[in-house]
């Protein structure tokens, strides 16, 4: 039983759960609704036109099963559909709606964690090609010298239960290595992609000593408290029974395999068909 005006947790796979993760620690009482989307995952290599498409049509999703509020726990869906959703659709077809994303926040915060003013970025290949952080970094910390490094196969690994082994440390250290080069610098690294978590621990192996990784859960569940704060007229929409409901696009039990690694339990999903 779905819950009658849960908040809505998107993500292209298995990644946004930890975000979910973290809001539960905040907001518990809250009903939660996730999706994900993962028949068509990943987003990361896809064209924006594809993934406004698929964001555009899950949030519809979200919005006819009582959501008020979506957050797109994806950076790729966040880099590449959420302004022209925030711009055009909701204005048109929902006006009354909300839809959020993982890149204003933690850009909102992220020089704080910087003594060099060199921050670095890893993130998938369509985070890394819409410049989103760079562009909206230099808002809030114009003097910050921003370093991206696309990683496109770290969601593969990450997705097949690979991101453990020693067959993913090439791919790790060859990312690692090719963002520390681009300035010795870099005291901070922003995790811009919510599968990035799982491989703290190895992305830790190949980092200089001194070096702070940073992850969006923590930041956007934060964000998301205050936001509801500011926001009354949205917050009083939400049902708060405690509730926490999970969707795939693929296959269920593949799904609660995996994505138990994710949010830290075990969870049933169920799946749905998208047009």
């Amino acid at each position: 039983m779905v819950p009658s005006n849960p908040i809505g947790v998107f993500d292209s796979g298995y990644g946004g759960l930890t975000v979910l993760k973290e809001i539960v620690k905040l907001l518990p009482e809250y009903d939660y609704i996730y999706l994900g989307d993962n028949a068509r995952a990943p987003y990361g290599p896809r064209s924006f036109d594809t993934v406004y498409h698929y964001t555009w049509q899950c949030i519809q999703w979200f919005f006819n099963n009582g959501c008020n509020l979506v957050i797109l726990a994806c950076n790729t869906a966040s880099a590449k559909a959420l302004r022209t959703i925030q711009q055009n659709d909701l204005a048109k077809n929902y006006p009354g709606k909300r839809v959020l994303g993982v890149i204003r926040p933690t850009t909102e915060v992220i020089g704080d964690f910087s003594a060099t003013g060199h921050v670095g970025i890893f993130g998938t290949q369509g985070t890394v090609v819409s410049n989103s952080y760079p562009i909206e970094i230099n808002k809030f910390f114009p003097a910050l010298h921003v370093f991206q490094e696309a990683c496109p196969l770290w969601v593969p690994l990450v997705e097949n239960n690979e991101h453990e082994s020693t067959g993913a440390d090439y791919f790790i250290k060859q990312h690692v290595d090719r963002l520390i080069s681009q300035s010795a610098a870099i005291d901070t690294i922003l995790l811009a992609c919510t599968h990035y978590p799982l491989l703290t621990n190895k992305i830790g192996q190949f980092l200089p000593e001194g070096i702070t990784l940073v992850t969006q859960g923590e930041i956007v569940a934060k964000s998301l408290v205050d936001y509801l704060k500011r926001h009354p007229e949205i917050e009083i929409l939400c049902s708060k029974t405690g509730q926490r409901t999970f969707f795939t696009t693929d296959d269920p039990g593949d799904f609660n395999a995996h994505a138990s690694i994710f949010f830290g339990e075990p969870l049933h999903s169920s799946h749905i068909q998208l047009g």
